[in-house]
């Protein structure tokens, strides 16, 4: 696997990039109030549905969750995008032996309350419009070699037009709980759950 090497000057860089870049693609990115849990870590598993994902999920991390971004990615997504290992990103070779070793180095990674790690649970990209979400037994792996306390926040970005040319994003949070406290059948019913509440939620949402 390739690691990452994660720069604050290159972080903050791309996140004000990432602001200006959004700003100009997107009329609107809105996420409904959530506080982290202090002196915890955060595992940010996201919904996969678009290229966008991971640009997201850092404007969330930086602009809401306030923690040290890292994502794991697909490999060969990676080597397309390798200059993100700068911000934090870091490979999965899924069907390999490194498999293991990337998801005991996520683990790791999550020891440290002030980080925070993206996972695409689904490991694969999936429509916005599903109304249940797989989630890889990868995860599974990762919670149990947790040592540190590690908040487990599944995100549902949904994303609609109405009357503008541009898409807005509304980011769904939920506090799944801590790594420790909660087993994976929970997560995924907890996940499922909260997942067809936010779809409900959604046909609502001002605008």
């Amino acid at each position: 696997m390739i690691h990452a090497t994660r720069k604050n000057f290159h972080s903050k860089l791309l996140y004000r990039y990432i602001c200006w870049w959004t700003a100009r693609k997107f009329k609107l990115i809105q996420s409904r109030p959530f506080e982290p849990k202090p002196g915890h870590s955060i595992l940010l598993l996201c919904n996969h549905f678009s290229w966008w994902d991971g640009f997201l999920a850092y404007y969330i991390t930086y602009s809401q969750l306030m923690r040290k971004f890292y994502i794991m990615m697909q490999h060969d997504q990676f080597n397309k995008l390798s200059y993100l290992k700068n911000m934090g990103a870091f490979s999965l070779k899924k069907g390999s032996r490194e498999t293991i070793e990337t998801l005991a180095y996520t683990a790791k990674l999550l020891d440290d309350p002030e980080n925070l790690v993206v996972v695409f649970p689904q490991g694969e990209l999936c429509s916005n419009h599903i109304t249940y979400v797989h989630i890889e037994k990868g995860i599974e792996r990762i919670i149990k070699q947790i040592k540190g306390p590690c908040q487990i926040v599944y995100s549902c970005a949904l994303i609609d037009y109405f009357e503008s040319l541009k898409p807005s994003v509304y980011f769904h949070l939920f506090d799944c709980g801590t790594a420790n406290e909660i087993t994976f059948d929970e997560l995924t019913n907890k996940i499922n759950t909260f997942h067809q509440q936010a779809l409900k939620a959604q046909v609502n949402v001002e605008h």
